[in-house]
């Protein structure tokens, strides 16, 4: 007895694709339509300057939000009540690094944020690696 012949099955080609819509184009005496601008490009100092930041750089709020605030500051100094770094504030906002770096640069200017060096934790030796590699070393 001979088993069944399969037959392999041919992918489909994919459809063709659609073609894109035309802009819509302005009437006689109209200007052209304006693109919005995004969020992070419409923010910053008049000089473009900004705070040097690190992912790991902590802010700390100094001040609770004021009703001149915007949402996005108001978010950042109420989440800042405790040391958080910049890069849990652009997770959290669900905003790039450099949006999150012009923001912070406002706040600090304005003077409602601190900026603060990480904690860098002094690494200690684990004793008990310590008494191995002592063990290992007395074995010789």
């Amino acid at each position: 007895m001979t088993p069944p012949q399969r037959k392999r099955r041919e992918p489909k080609p994919p459809p063709p694709p659609r073609p894109k819509p035309a802009a819509p184009q302005p009437a006689d005496g109209e200007a052209e339509p304006k693109i919005p601008e995004r969020l992070y490009t419409v923010a910053g100092s008049e000089d473009g300057a900004r705070a040097e930041l690190d992912l790991v750089t902590l802010i700390v709020a100094r001040d609770a939000p004021q009703m001149a605030a915007s949402p996005e500051q108001a978010a950042v100094l109420r989440l800042c009540a405790n040391p958080l770094s910049v890069a849990e504030l652009s997770a959290y906002l669900n905003l790039p690094f450099s949006a999150m770096t012009v923001l912070i640069t406002e706040l600090i200017t304005a003077e409602l944020v601190q900026v603060r060096a990480p904690v860098v934790r002094r690494a200690l030796p684990d004793r008990s690696i310590l008494e191995a590699v002592m063990h290992g070393l007395q074995r010789l």
